[in-house]
């Protein structure tokens, strides 16, 4: 730091309320809390308070006048913590030691910085944020599932049915904690829901291909169909087509304002395999199916 006399820009033999005139009108021009995101002006004002914290007191500034203790001061808390804070979040003080008297005075300034100094007193906490993988069922069905966390500790997060892929939960008071009276800040849990081979979600609804023997595409029948919230038996028409789709209501994702989406079920039909002789023999000699063309079909 220069001269901190040169820094205030008062004589040597200024008096204690030169000095502190000198520091109040370089606070109201330099103070952070004035000059948000200005690091010119922050590197300033650190100068300059910690030249006042030096003048300001007496037993300092006899030392320093006499030789004992040079312009850094070796007795300096303010400047100290001044250092501190300039490796640290800009923008937040944890004292107001720099400006206490400043604080107190009457002028427009003064309010400003008793209110700035209380809000960090009373800084609310940090909000934390987290990112926890559910498995799709369980983004269907709702669950609950315990995070671990960096410093050991954990967070139990209740999943509720439906929640969709990068979908944030929040967990009031579960953030970091706060300084004075302003509580601890918020956990944030963003949601990564993994894919699963047999389901497909849009929106509220949910689709799965499920095969079918050619018997069962002919003839119909009971099948087993899987859901996120289990198995379930449906019909299978007869003469059911590969493509067929069919709908089990209420079977889907659960909606924002009650209800259920619909599970959808796309049919596929699975010949045997290896293949079997008789079924060969029976379509060579089939002669409808000779006749049967289904792209022509299908126009």
């Amino acid at each position: 730091m220069s001269n901190p006399y040169e820094v205030l820009g008062v004589a040597a033999s200024a008096s204690g309320d030169d000095i502190q005139k000198a520091y109040r009108k370089l606070a109201k021009k330099l103070h952070p809390d004035l000059n948000p995101g200005d690091k010119s002006a922050e590197d300033k004002f650190k100068q300059v308070a910690g030249a006042y914290d030096l003048l300001s007191n007496p037993e300092k500034r006899r030392r320093y006048d006499t030789g004992e203790i040079d312009e850094t001061g070796a007795e300096r808390p303010q400047q100290q913590y001044y250092r501190d804070y300039a490796g640290s979040d800009p923008g937040h003080y944890s004292s107001n030691a720099g400006f206490a008297d400043f604080a107190a005075g009457d002028d427009p300034f003064a309010e400003l910085f008793r209110r700035s100094a209380q809000a960090r007193a009373n800084r609310r906490g940090q909000d934390l944020h987290y990112r926890l993988s559910v498995s799709f069922v369980e983004s269907i069905t709702g669950g609950s599932q315990r995070i671990t966390l960096p410093a050991g500790g954990t967070l139990d997060v209740t999943i509720p049915a439906g929640v969709v892929d990068g979908q944030s939960l929040r967990l009031k008071g579960k953030g970091a904690p706060g300084a004075g009276k302003g509580g601890p800040g918020d956990a944030y849990i963003e949601i990564e829901v993994q894919s699963d081979p047999r389901f497909l979600r849009n929106g509220d609804d949910i689709t799965i291909d499920v095969p079918i023997s050619l018997r069962e595409a002919v003839l119909g029948g009971k099948i087993r169909v899987p859901t996120p919230t289990g198995d379930v038996t449906m019909t299978v028409p007869a003469n059911s087509n590969s493509g067929s789709t069919l709908r089990l209501k209420g079977k889907g994702a659960p909606r924002l304002g009650g209800g259920r989406g619909d599970q959808f079920v796309k049919l596929g039909i699975v010949l045997p395999k290896p293949a079997d002789p008789e079924l060969i023999q029976f379509v060579s000699t089939w002669e409808a199916g000779k006749n049967f063309n289904p792209r022509e079909a299908s126009r």
